[in-house]
């Protein structure tokens, strides 16, 4: 499966979609934020690793502590994938923190506040 195939794209969506779903709602771990995005989701060709970017609104606690919850809660989100998606194999998750969302929130303040400068 070469990496920019329909395939790989469809499969990293679906991934990307349930593992959302996953993180939303079946993991009850105080420390996960409820203000938690799946920005980015990338399966190896071979099905058996994956890159999760996710994005967490919040400060720097909040970030480190929904990458703790979801690293101990990764045995389970593996076992919730293999159930909902029906791969070959089941990948190992990475989980990669991604400040992009968080970026583009403050550059749309910073915009505002120029915004209303001018006036």
């Amino acid at each position: 499966m070469r990496k920019n195939s329909v395939k790989s794209t469809r499969i990293n969506g679906e991934v990307q979609r349930v593992l959302a779903e996953i993180i939303r709602g079946d993991i009850k771990d105080p420390r996960i934020s409820p203000l938690t995005s799946v920005v980015s989701v990338e399966v190896a060709p071979d099905l058996k690793t994956c890159k999760a970017w996710i994005s967490v609104l919040g400060d720097d606690k909040a970030r480190e502590d929904t990458y703790k919850g979801l690293k101990s809660a990764e045995g389970y989100i593996k076992n919730q994938l293999a159930r909902t998606i029906n791969l070959r194999n089941t990948p190992e998750i990475t989980f990669i923190m991604d400040q992009s969302i968080e970026y583009g929130v403050n550059m749309s303040k910073r915009i505002d506040e120029v915004l209303r400068q001018d006036n």
